[in-house]
């Protein structure tokens, strides 16, 4: 109970103040084609941590808060829908052991989540007859929104899945701590391992004291709106 309530806290307060930074900060660019889109790039994030079904519970809230937020002026559910959809299928890609190899993944998930969204997002529109995307040019929405997501990514991303963890009281930490005791391969288990094995035993009672070291290598101006922001 108290870690899902870390998660709705947390997932609140970041969708929170995302959507003002869009509203406010990003929809005031006027930068050429899209938008960067700090809400989508809160929901992937919290998608690789909290799996699927988190995924799609944020994807859903923050949705709808856009749908709700001026200067938005389309359908309500619209961008809930969408971000409902691109929050599971992000939490797909969640790492089994829960912790990211590289940075590849992320980049990879928030390239295709700014496509994915993209398109959902002028495929539901076409429904329900918006035409905007067509007018404006949705190759250009693709390429820039693609482009700016991938920019801000590093910057956010990393940031909010650290927030995200340390809510769910650390699992990369109690990870490695199961590893030690199992005597596991894992990264924190390799890394307790080779500390103490560091700490000056000596091996077979030679004289001289040989000592084992561990080394740990880690180391409205005619443009299109989504989610309430103009692209």
């Amino acid at each position: 109970m108290p870690m899902r309530l870390n998660r709705i806290l947390l997932s609140s307060a970041l969708v929170v103040v995302a959507l003002v930074l869009q509203v406010s900060v990003f929809a005031r660019l006027h930068l050429p084609g899209a938008v960067p889109d700090l809400l989508l790039l809160v929901v992937v994030a919290l998608g690789l941590v909290y799996g699927h079904t988190g995924g799609a519970l944020v994807g859903f809230g923050a949705g709808l808060l856009a749908d709700l937020a001026p200067p938005a002026d389309h359908a309500t559910g619209r961008y809930a829908l969408v971000l409902c959809v691109v929050g599971y299928l992000v939490g797909l890609a969640k790492p089994e052991t829960g912790r990211l190899r590289s940075v590849t993944l992320p980049l990879v998930v928030v390239l295709a989540a700014a496509v994915v969204s993209t398109l959902l997002y002028a495929g539901v529109g076409a429904l329900v007859g918006d035409t905007a995307a067509r007018h404006v040019g949705l190759t250009g929405l693709l390429l820039t929104a693609a482009l700016y997501d991938l920019l801000l990514a590093p910057f956010t991303v990393p940031l909010i899945m650290a927030l995200a963890r340390r809510g769910e009281n650390d699992p990369l930490t109690a990870e490695g701590t199961a590893a030690v005791a199992a005597g596991g391969d894992g990264a924190y288990g390799r890394l307790s391992v080779s500390m103490r094995a560091g700490r000056g035993r000596t091996l077979g009672g030679q004289r001289g004291g040989l000592f084992s070291r561990g080394l740990s290598r880690g180391t409205r101006d005619g443009r299109w709106l989504k989610g309430g922001k103009r692209l």
